[in-house]
């Protein structure tokens, strides 16, 4: 009898267990308060269904980062939105703020959903700096994030940096509908490579919209290349001294390395000439190319990136360019830029966005994502 009442009483009060998957649930929160930036993320929650989450992201007078989240997160999946703005140092210590506070308000999984990944070029060793890009992976693990979601990394090694998943979305697949659909007369296009470094990506480009393709080779030294670092070791040696008597310092005469002047291989001439690569900041070397490209024939000039950046005087020399248009997604914020030049236009990336965020809620596979999308993209 004693028995029977205690398996009844257990079948009317579930388990904590029972409780918590139950009333499992997530949420979307925007770790930016500005409207340029929350822009974003009001599109991933009208496609979700849910509204976004309540909280306060200010900065005080002494310009320290504050966060208050306005309601229970715990034992909720925790999406937090955050695009990055002109002011990259903000928005990353936003994002670090407003994950740590809803780690210690006992949130079940924090994904940070970071369409552009700041610092991504900081991600080789150059002359004496440091690896940056992981340094912020390091950061982002401590402050309690537990996956990332972002879009076209700049090198997709980045992914190794990070001690928990990262899914690096493309926005191939919406820039290549852009092309289809917006650009008369695509079937006249040539697919042109920036250089050559970005000659993969532009062949996966080609390859799917069964057009040519261009690289562009020689140009003014960028901020990547390996120049000359002003180190000397063994540090010169006096007129007045020889180095017979240490045979192991002797090293052979390297050639220096010079670049050849901006050459073309393939034809361009009576194309449309689409470049594409994956960010778009300081535009000198998009306009230089492009003014090559007039050069040898090509009637319409196009640029592809994922992320438009458009910093300092991007907007104004893309408008007195030769440029005829510049397609970004909405990975950054840049509507300014858009008022500054007409040319500049947006593609909306918030569709695979939200399907992400559902899939990783619900347990789901991601491979549906990334279908036809090859490793080069």
């Amino acid at each position: 009898m004693l028995l029977s009442s205690v398996i009844l009483t257990l079948q009317r009060f579930p388990s904590h267990s029972t409780m918590n998957i139950s009333k499992s649930g997530y949420r979307v929160f925007s770790a930016n308060s500005t409207t340029a930036c929350t822009e974003l993320a009001k599109k991933i929650t009208e496609r979700l269904g849910v509204d976004l989450g309540k909280s306060v992201v200010y900065q005080e007078s002494n310009r320290e980062t504050r966060v208050d989240v306005k309601e229970s997160v715990r034992g909720q999946d925790i999406f937090i939105i955050q695009t990055i703005p002109r002011d990259v140092n903000t928005a990353i210590m936003e994002l670090l703020v407003m994950a740590y506070a809803l780690k210690t308000n006992c949130a079940k999984n924090i994904i940070g959903v970071i369409p552009y990944f700041p610092y991504s070029k900081q991600c080789k060793m150059r002359k004496r700096g440091s690896i940056v890009c992981k340094l912020l992976a390091s950061m982002l693990a401590k402050a309690g994030l537990t996956h990332i979601i972002t879009m076209d990394l700049h090198q997709k090694e980045i992914q190794g940096f990070f001690s928990f998943p990262v899914d690096n979305l493309r926005a191939s697949p919406f820039l290549l509908q852009y092309i289809q659909e917006e650009i008369p007369d695509y079937r006249n296009a040539i697919i042109v490579a920036k250089s050559p470094s970005a000659a993969k990506r532009a062949q996966s480009y080609a390859e799917r919209l069964r057009l040519g393709l261009a690289v562009m080779h020689g140009e003014a030294q960028c901020s990547e290349s390996d120049m000359a670092d002003g180190r000397h070791s063994p540090p010169p040696m006096s007129s007045g001294r020889t180095t017979s008597g240490h045979p192991g310092l002797e090293l052979p005469l390297m050639m220096a390395k010079e670049k050849p002047p901006i050459t073309v291989v393939g034809d361009v001439g009576g194309r449309i000439a689409i470049i594409v690569d994956d960010i778009i900041d300081d535009v000198e070397d998009f306009v230089a190319a492009a003014e090559i490209l007039k050069e040898r024939g090509a009637y319409k000039i196009y640029i592809m990136a994922t992320h438009g950046l458009l910093s300092a005087e991007a907007p104004r020399l893309i408008e007195e360019s030769a440029i005829d248009e510049v397609v970004v997604t909405n990975t950054v914020p840049h509507e300014v830029q858009k008022l500054q030049c007409p040319k500049i236009k947006t593609v909306d990336v918030s569709m695979i966005l939200a399907e992400a965020i559902r899939r990783i809620h619900n347990g789901e596979s991601m491979a549906y994502l990334f279908r036809n999308i090859t490793v080069d993209d």
